[in-house]
């Protein structure tokens, strides 16, 4: 599956309709967002069972606010809905590839636990 486009209209329908979905918060004049463009871009080739979306800062900056990014590139990993995991930084695709290990897996029971206790 190749990425796809996370707006402010679409992102809470993106993050909430699959099991594990990757958002990558980047730019086009951000050096090393076009570094970690074709490793995220690979690895969606690689995973079709998983949404990798893509946000661009600059035309979605309400967007931007709201996640809370100061920083780019930032990953953020959904599972279930839940934002599991969200980093700023480029990962090198071996990092990726565990991330995603990591993400698949969680304990979601454990996960709702946690988030149920929190809140």
């Amino acid at each position: 599956m190749a990425t796809v486009t996370a707006t402010a209209e679409n992102f809470e329908q993106l993050v909430t309709g699959k099991d594990i979905v990757l958002v990558d918060f980047w730019a086009e004049w951000c050096g090393p967002c076009r570094a970690f463009g074709p490793v995220f871009e690979a690895a969606s080739e690689q995973h079709e069972d998983i949404v990798f979306a893509k946000v661009d800062t600059d035309a979605e900056q309400s967007l931007s606010m709201q996640a809370s990014i100061s920083s780019i590139p930032t990953l953020m990993a959904f599972r279930e809905g839940i934002l599991v995991f969200s980093q700023p930084g480029a990962l090198p695709p071996k990092s990726l590839e565990e991330l995603i290990g990591a993400v698949r897996g969680l304990d979601m029971d454990d996960v709702r636990a946690k988030v149920a206790a929190e809140q």
